[in-house]
């Protein structure tokens, strides 16, 4: 998984960077609305909007975009009606991906992904064909140097995770979806500081791939990554520390 945790922690710190040209602000604004839509606007009753309402605190979004995004999830304001659509593919390197889609016109968002993926090495795939391969997780990565490993086992596992895994320069842990926030609070509340914390989708195996067809398969997740209508995208690559840091430091 160190490619994954690598990759997650990048992306959370080129966050700040989406956030300026409005990208994330959208992605966020629809995740809230939608949360709002099917689990109504209380926060506290509601885990999936709580969730995202702190991705917006995150990326510095104004109170007023999250509480008007809410009032159009629970019909308080009109708004567009998004549906949820889950597209499975194949990457370079025979690599298995996963976007989580929120759209308000399923064949515009279905053809731009469709081009991305021909113009970048990958493929659609059919339904079912990759989507057995990944289980919903919370998943928090932690420097190695923020906490020693018996200390946040103590945290975290009191607190409910389910696992925590050492990588190279960090601890990976892992919680039941419904589990994710309370863990997350309990290493916050000990400052306890993580790179990145999400509920994801995280595979059951992953596929290593080096040199040019890493690239071109980072290439292909950072371009699905910021089309309009991606939420969120996931895949099973296991790719070198170095080849991850280098692309980041290019982009």
């Amino acid at each position: 998984m160190s490619g994954h945790s690598k990759w997650a922690s990048i992306k959370h710190k080129k966050g700040a960077a989406d956030a300026k040209k409005g990208a994330l602000y959208t992605k966020i604004i629809k995740e809230i609305t939608m949360a709002a839509r099917n689990g109504g606007g209380n926060p506290d009753m509601n885990p999936s909007l709580r969730t995202a309402m702190v991705k917006a605190k995150e990326a510095n979004m104004p109170s007023d975009n999250v509480k008007n995004a809410i009032k159009r999830g629970t019909g308080e304001l009109p708004g567009v009606v998004y549906e949820t659509i889950n597209y499975e593919a194949y990457g370079p390197g025979g690599v298995a991906i996963m976007i989580e889609a929120l759209t308000d016109n399923k064949n515009r968002t279905t053809a731009e992904l469709r081009n991305i993926l021909s113009k970048k090495g990958g493929n659609m795939a059919g339904a079912g064909s990759v989507a057995w391969m990944f289980t919903k997780k919370g998943y928090i990565v932690v420097d190695k140097a923020a906490v020693a490993e018996d200390a946040l086992m103590d945290v975290a596992l009191e607190a409910g995770a389910e696992d925590i895994k050492s990588q190279e320069k960090s601890y990976e842990v892992y919680t039941a979806p419904g589990d994710f926030e309370k863990v997350k609070a309990a290493l916050q509340e000990k400052g306890i500081t993580f790179q990145s914390a999400e509920v994801t989708m995280l595979p059951s195996s992953t596929i290593k791939v080096v040199g040019s067809e890493a690239k071109q398969l980072l290439n292909l997740i950072e371009a699905l990554e910021e089309q309009d209508d991606a939420q969120e995208v996931y895949a099973n690559f296991d790719i070198p520390d170095e080849i991850i840091e280098q692309m980041a430091a290019s982009g």
